[in-house]
């Protein structure tokens, strides 16, 4: 009872069906979240639904909390990380919490569900020299006046000058730029809108690419786009993923998605001084919690160096 399938699978009750699509709604009129988000709440509660069928229950009203931890313990059985559990339990809350809102299940009890701790890995990060090499490279790689050259410049300064998100980058019309002050306006997870400033070097790469480059590439269906792909769309999540590895991989240095330059910024901004709130507003950070890892990257930093220069480390 994927998403993709819903009304396909015989032993589907006919209520889930309506539940998933009522639920599928609710998720992208009202939350406004983005595909992806959508599809991944949409699979997991898909798959506890047929957990739940499997235990002879054609209604949410059979759903408990014992349903729930038998469900993730299913999950354990079948070898999923602790991260996917914990992102189940995650998505078997919001699900549940809705369900009682709407008047669905008279209790509920995802509220009494723990998640499962996921391992905490400290994301990877260029150092500031390596960082300087990258863009150096691709500041190399747009002089011949190429309008792509000049875009990626320009997307790998912004990336790296805001910390913003991938997809926050693709979704970026000419209106959210403000050259003047050097502030670029973004929506977050949720469509929540942030301004964020960026520096010099990202400024000129910008106005070179909306002055000289893009022009070039812009046809009939490029719209409010600030970055455009070969064919004059609006660029995609995959082509900058692509993009990023590529300009990495031409410097001797670690190789990092888009969110690794997002961690790097965080990163440097951090050991450059900026207080821990002022950089979880900047990369939009709900909670201080999720912002507080960096931290741990800038001490574990620290400790490297100190077991590398003192001599009684």
């Amino acid at each position: 009872m994927a998403p993709d399938d819903v009304g396909t699978t015989p032993s589907c009750p006919e209520g889930f069906t309506v539940l998933l699509a009522d639920y599928e709604r609710h998720l992208t009129a009202e939350r406004d979240l983005s595909r992806h988000s959508v599809r991944a709440y949409l699979g997991d509660v898909a798959d506890l639904l047929e957990h739940l069928i499997r235990l002879g229950h054609d209604d949410l009203e059979g759903l408990d909390i014992r349903g729930l931890r038998s469900w993730l313990a299913k999950q354990q059985s079948l070898g999923k990380s602790r991260s996917t559990m914990s992102r189940r339990a995650t998505a078997a809350r919001v699900f549940t919490a809705w369900a009682q809102r709407t008047g669905r299940i008279t209790t509920d009890p995802g509220a009494l569900l723990a998640s499962p701790r996921p391992h905490k890995t400290l994301p990877g990060v260029l150092g500031q020299a390596d960082t300087r090499a990258v863009l150096d490279a691709a500041a190399v790689a747009a002089d011949d006046g190429s309008p792509l050259g000049l875009r990626d410049l320009a997307i790998m300064e912004l990336l790296y000058a805001t910390g913003i998100r991938v997809g926050e980058l693709c979704a970026l019309d000419i209106d959210d730029i403000d050259p003047s002050r050097r502030v670029v306006r973004v929506f977050g997870k949720g469509r929540k809108e942030r301004s964020v400033p960026y520096g010099v070097p990202a400024s000129d790469a910008l106005r070179r690419w909306l002055d000289e480059a893009r022009p070039q590439l812009v046809r009939s269906g490029s719209g409010p786009a600030v970055f455009l792909g070969a064919r004059g769309g609006r660029i995609d999540q995959r082509a900058v993923r692509r993009l990023v590895h590529e300009r990495i991989g031409v410097v001797d240095a670690p190789d990092l998605s888009p969110h690794g330059l997002r961690h790097t910024a965080a990163t440097h901004l951090l050991e450059g001084g900026a207080d821990l709130r002022s950089v979880q507003e900047l990369l939009g950070h709900a909670s201080l919690a999720t912002t507080q890892i960096y931290t741990h990257i800038s001490t574990e930093r620290l400790r490297r160096a100190y077991e590398q220069a003192h001599p009684r480390a």
